[in-house]
């Protein structure tokens, strides 16, 4: 029988969002199962498209061919505010099989002209900077029964609404961050249930959030953005008898006080329950002391999100609590992350309730330290009786929490910790017979869902929080086989592009600030962070398929490689620019981070080589013949002056570091093969000089088990993988992290922490490694971009028994688990319908397999490793 598909998919929004902001969206479909040799020789796609008036189109379209991931859009462009519902049926080469399941998305507004509303804030003296950030308010009257309504919602800081005294969608610190003066983002709610015929009544709470609330470190700057706040919104309502209305943002709304007395990212947020009245956005509320609102200037141009928004999508209750006896208590959430607390309190009216947060303790109390000017405090000021209050416009990086003020006792359900971040979907999972190492995979996990706050970030606690580029370009391939990073990542690249444009530059965090020291050095093309403006697409593309995210930031990848060229000169060499080199070397005075062993010229010029060999391969993807031939021939004559300039006779290095070996042999960078086994060896050799101690810092981290396995060294890169001694990777498991380390000795074994003022618990860069341990010590990863021949290569060894991996790719869920089992390795994989795989056994055999599910077996023996795309 024919299978049937899944409902098919938009690009890559997660299901569910409203406003998407493709004519054309591409669409996907999986097939759950289906009999051996299935394949897919055509698909029809039906495709119903509405208007909010009720009026609806269907028409169907037959494809030829097996494509089922990202196929183009079919059917008319689509326009504003249209609702499209999609099913596929598929044929096996014999017969058309049934109908899928629905698929649905709505378009958003996207022509400028379907704005009505304007940009509007309070007035006057509230609307300076420092001042409670204030609320809007209209009401409009519905002459009738609703069958459809839309709030569209953007602001200039951050905005949350209700309707009829109920708050409107579950998105947090909406419209996000983007590069503001370029791009601003709108969320879509269905308000359909909200609304009544007759009065109904609209509010907005403001908040400073990125637009004018202080960021960045070294004090930081305020106002980047501007220095009043503003709302955008316009409600638009279709009746049951086909009338349609529009309540949209204007100089006839009201804007008054509110509660929120302060509210900042890094500050924190106090609330005076004394100054709230919850029917303020009921209709009839007396506005007293409101006035009319401001409109405001100009604006970027709006943009539909691309990918899921920030929202709650866990709840931890305390693992312990400790009463200090002087008031204050002292909570253990038992994990850190990001988000706020919602306290369910009582007192008498004027009483503050007080919350800090840290990552750690030192002697028992919150270390403070490490959050440098971020007070991450929240106040609660109690209107007498019962209350449950969250803060609205702020966000911290925490596991531990002092409650100070509290009245009686404090059990586990009167403050709940709600995680917070950007609601991706998962995809990716990592286990094995060592436990160690499987906490410290769930810290990988739990440092990138704690720095996807809208953004990809650094850190989520301190004065900081930026997007910085360098973490990202080595992370991004473990978050995409963890997380579905497509439509979220799209974004910030997007952004990235756009700086980049305007500064003639690649800034180390996106979007860009101007903070010094960066503000003050001079542009230079700083490798490892700029060069993600090549790696981060590749990696994207390698993960899914889509070329549409090459050909999108191709322009800024070119532009990228044109800054390094022109700094290395005809010579080719990195000299003389600013970098950063292998940041967080852990033999760097912790003063000085980028005081490397390693050469950081040389780190500069391996990644030169590095990306405009990968961009050679992307313009070749592309069609882009002559580009893809002239970044080859540049990577070629930049391979070559770098081994003229960093290799020694007998595969040494200038810099015998395992960095430098690493780069050199992931990056292909040996000019023959008795260098490469020579440079291998070396490196092997100080790995087990050093008893598996980890020697290396951003730039190394992420190639050096890599470099080990190519080199046919795969017991020195177990070796690095278990130790447990600092530095190393479980050594952050073995004092207490559940998240991955800035530093590797942010905590020092005594449990005190190292250089407070320049160290975070929360960092993902070094937990790069986990890309490494899905593809070698699991065993799997795309053989082609986007999974459609998947490679299964586990490679046992160290004191594993057993390891495994699950990733739901484009085509479906893809595993592998191997074991020893009587002197043999047991493989068990799983190919999803519309992928075929190769399984690389550790004796050396490859057998092809189709989809479905194999059990293969093999002798132990060691192989060597393919150099990795």
């Amino acid at each position: 029988m024919t299978p049937t598909p899944t409902a098919p998919t938009f690009e890559h929004h997660a299901p569910g969002r409203l406003g998407v902001g493709e004519r054309a969206p591409r669409l996907s479909w999986q097939v759950a199962t289906a009999p051996a040799g299935y394949r897919q020789h055509a698909a029809e796609v039906e495709i119903a498209v509405a208007d909010p008036d009720g009026t609806r189109v269907v028409t169907t379209h037959v494809l030829d061919g097996p494509e089922q991931v990202l196929v183009a859009w079919p059917a008319e462009p689509l326009r504003s505010r249209q609702a499209v519902a999609a099913r596929v049926r598929v044929h096996d080469g014999a017969a058309w099989g049934p109908w899928g399941e629905t698929g649905r998305v709505e378009t958003g507004l996207l022509e400028p002209g379907d704005w009505a509303a304007r940009f509007v804030g309070p007035a006057g003296p509230e609307a300076a900077s420092g001042r409670p950030p204030g609320r809007l308010r209209t009401e409009v009257v519905l002459p009738g029964d609703v069958r459809h309504a839309r709030l569209y919602l953007s602001a200039q800081g951050l905005a949350e609404a209700e309707i009829n005294g109920v708050r409107v969608g579950d998105e947090e610190l909406t419209p996000g961050w983007t590069s503001y003066r370029y791009r601003l983002r709108y969320a879509t709610f269905d308000v359909t249930g909200h609304l009544t015929a007759g009065a109904n009544a609209i509010g907005i709470w403001l908040g400073d959030g990125w637009w004018r609330g202080r960021l960045g470190f070294g004090g930081g700057v305020e106002e980047i953005y501007g220095d009043t706040l503003a709302a955008l919104a316009q409600l638009e309502v279709t009746l049951t008898d086909g009338t349609r209305v529009v309540a949209a943002t204007d100089g006839s709304w009201l804007a008054g006080p509110g509660p929120i007395v302060s509210s900042g990212l890094y500050a924190g947020e106090r609330f005076d329950a004394r100054a709230h009245d919850p029917a303020w956005s009921r209709p009839g509320y007396v506005a007293d002391g409101w006035s009319p609102a401001a409109e405001r200037g100009p604006h970027a141009p709006l943009v539909a999100p691309t990918g899921p928004p920030v929202r709650c999508t866990e709840e931890l209750l305390a693992v312990d609590i400790q009463d200090r006896g002087d008031g204050r208590w002292v909570l253990d959430f038992g994990q850190n992350h990001s988000g706020r607390l919602r306290v369910r309190a009582h007192g008498a009216a004027g009483h503050e309730i007080t919350l800090r947060h840290a990552e750690v303790l030192e002697h028992g109390e919150l270390c403070l330290e490490p959050l440098r000017t971020a007070e991450a405090t929240d106040v609660l000021v109690l209107a007498g009786g019962p209350i449950e209050w969250e803060p609205r416009f702020t966000q911290h990086g925490y596991r531990f929490v002092e409650v100070s003020g509290w009245s009686g006792p404090l059990g586990p359900d009167d403050v709940v910790s709600r995680v917070l971040h950007t609601d991706l979907a998962r995809t990716g999972w990592f286990r094995s017979s060592e436990p160690l190492v499987n906490r410290f995979h769930e810290n990988v996990v739990w440092s990138l869902r704690s720095n996807v706050v809208d953004i990809p970030t650094d850190c989520p606690q301190r004065d900081e929080r930026l997007g910085w580029t360098g973490d990202l370009q080595v992370f991004a391939p473990t978050a995409a086989f963890l997380y579905d990073v497509s439509g979220f990542l799209g974004s910030w690249l997007a952004d990235l592009a756009l700086e980049q444009r305007e500064l003639d530059w690649v800034p180390p965090y996106v979007p860009y600030l101007p903070l010094e020291p960066f503000a003050s050095l001079p542009q230079d093309p700083m490798a490892v962070w700029g060069d993600v403006a090549v790696l981060t697409p590749d990696a994207l593309h390698r993960a899914t398929g889509d070329t549409g995210v090459l050909r999108r930031q191709l322009d800024s990848a070119v532009r990228w490689l044109e800054h390094v060229e022109r700094g290395a000169g005809p010579g080719r060499i990195c000299h003389g620019t600013e970098q950063l080199g292998d940041w967080l070397d852990p033999a760097a005075p912790p003063e000085n981070p980028f005081e490397a062993t390693t050469d950081r010229y040389l780190v500069a010029t391996a990644y030169f080589a590095h990306s405009a060999r990968r961009l050679a391969a992307v313009a070749a993807v592309l069609g882009e013949d002559a580009l893809a031939a002239r970044y080859a021939a540049l990577a070629d004559e930049v391979r070559a002056a770098y081994g003229r300039e960093y290799v020694l006779p007998g595969g040494r290095l200038t810099s015998d570091s395992q960095t430098a070996y690493a780069l050199t042999t992931v990056f292909g960078l040996w000019p023959d093969e008795a260098a490469r086994a020579a440079g291998t060896a070396r490196l092997a050799e100080l790995v087990r000089d050093a008893d598996g101690a980890i020697a290396t810092g951003f730039a190394g981290t992420p190639v050096v088990t890599d470099a080990l396995t190519i080199g046919g060294h795969l017991p020195e890169a177990y070796l690095l993988l278990e130790r447990e001694e600092c530095p190393s990777w479980l050594y952050t498991v073995r004092m207490g992290g559940t998240t991955t380390w800035e530093r590797w000795d942010s905590l020092k074994p005594d449990g005190t922490v190292n250089s407070p003022t320049m160290t975070s618990f929360n960092h993902y860069a070094l937990g790069a490694v986990a890309d490494w341990m899905h593809r070698v010590v699991a065993g799997i990863e795309p053989a082609e971009p986007g999974y459609r021949r998947i490679r299964f290569a586990p490679r046992p060894g160290g004191g594993f028994t057993s390891a495994g991996a699950t990733h739901r790719t484009p085509y479906g869920v893809a595993s592998v688990d191997w074991r020893l089992a009587d002197g043999a390795v047991v493989v068990d994989v799983e190919v999803p319908v519309g992928a075929t795989g190769v399984v690389e056994l550790p004796d050396g055999r490859a057998v092809e397999v189709g989809h479905g599910r194999h059990r293969l077996e093999s002798a132990p023996g060691p192989v060597a490793a393919g150099v990795r795309a």
